[in-house]
């Protein structure tokens, strides 16, 4: 049984940098694809970034050049460092990951960027 398990969120000002993690435990070989996705209140789920065992980097439009996705595959885990942090980056942010197979989901982490 594979479970990923989230942290780094906060709450940060604007112009503030955070890091979360995605550390995948349990019968994990190696994670195939890893995304970050956010939530924000009222609207929907939306992918941030993605990364693959292939070295493969995708971004949404409004973090390039701020959000910055990496994996570590002998941790098996996922990290998104986010800089410039603005008030429109508040959200709840889940990570994936395709592994053996098979979707995986965090539990979800909040940031909230505000003066």
């Amino acid at each position: 049984q594979v479970q990923l398990v989230e942290s780094g969120g906060g709450l940060v000002q604007p112009g503030g940098s955070l890091r979360l993690s995605c550390a995948a435990s349990g019968s994990v070989f190696s994670i195939i694809v890893g995304r970050w996705y956010r939530q924000a209140p009222g609207k929907q789920r939306e992918l941030v970034a993605v990364i693959t065992n292939t070295g493969h980097l995708n971004y949404v439009d409004s973090v390039k050049g701020r959000f910055t996705i990496s994996m570590d595959n002998a941790k098996n885990t996922v990290y998104l460092q986010m800089n410039s942090l603005q008030p429109e980056d508040t959200a709840v942010y889940y990570c994936y990951a395709f592994i053996t197979s098979r979707d995986y989901w965090g539990q979800g982490t909040q940031v909230t960027v505000s003066s």
